[in-house]
């Protein structure tokens, strides 16, 4: 089973960025965190990297009904987003695949909430490309 959903963009970086948040909020997601990787990198350590982008997404429902399920499943929360330049024109998105949750735990209470998350997930992948 891999472990990521993703899409291939044939936009630059930013504008896919930009969207890629827009999609994950007509999908009900709210972006917690932002975390730039390049700028990071390139603070802590003075190394390049292209463009990237990680973003916190979590959908308040979805995160309580798989901590119903499963106590310890804030370790894999919120859903991780990346948004990373290939080159000037092209960009990936990628989103851990919800049903490794299932899988890692075990627990398969977990799995109509990793369905909804990867539904909505794929969704908003899909939004970036149409």
């Amino acid at each position: 089973m891999g472990y990521a959903l993703s899409t291939t963009v044939n936009q630059p970086f930013e504008p896919v960025l930009y969207a890629a948040r827009s999609a994950l909020v007509e999908e009900g997601f709210g972006v917690l965190t932002e975390i730039d990787l390049a700028a990071t990198l390139k603070a802590k350590l003075d190394v390049d990297i292209p463009a990237q982008v990680i973003l916190g997404a979590c959908r308040p429902p979805l995160a309580y009904a798989a901590v119903q399920a499963e106590p310890s499943i804030g370790l894999l929360l919120p859903c991780n987003v990346v948004v990373r330049a290939i080159d000037d024109t092209t960009t990936m998105v990628e989103a851990m695949d919800p049903e490794v949750m299932v899988t890692m735990t075990g627990n398969e209470n977990l799995a109509p909430v990793a369905a909804d998350a990867r539904e909505r997930l794929t969704a908003a992948l899909a939004a970036l490309t149409t």
